[in-house]
């Protein structure tokens, strides 16, 4: 069973799939938000293309670990995607996926123009490949 992976932010959704087995996680894509429609369009299509049969949302939590308003938003999103493309949302604390994202991008030797494009498909990455060994 394939899963996307998805860091849902306000100006982007990175994009991130399972292999068939569960085992790793790849980044996809980034998609550019321009309206809630235009983004379930788009997560529709990859759905078509991987196969997918569920989505793991990252879940923004403070250093903490309490919930800010962030939370909310997601949780409202996830509703609605779930309701929209008809399968399963489950989510997966977020926290430090950017900054795990971006150390991986840095080790990689990843321009910092580079970097700016591809963040949030590593940080969906990481946050599929944190929900999918967590779940091994």
């Amino acid at each position: 069973m394939r899963i996307l992976g998805l860091d849902v932010g306000e100006k982007t959704i990175g994009v991130a799939v399972s292999d068939p087995m569960g085992w790793t996680a790849q980044g996809v894509t980034v998609i550019r938000r321009t309206s809630l429609a235009k983004d379930f369009e788009a997560l529709k299509e990859i759905v078509q293309e991987f196969q997918a049969e569920k989505f793991v949302v990252g879940l923004p939590r403070r250093t903490d670990g309490s919930y800010g308003p962030e939370t909310d938003k997601i949780y409202n999103f996830g509703n609605e995607l779930e309701r929209e493309l008809t399968l399963p949302v489950e989510y997966c604390d977020e926290r430090f996926s950017t900054v795990a994202a971006e150390r991986i991008l840095l080790e990689g030797d990843v321009s910092r123009a580079k970097r700016r494009k591809v963040i949030d498909k590593v940080a969906a990455t990481v946050i599929l490949q944190a929900y999918l060994d967590r779940k091994a």
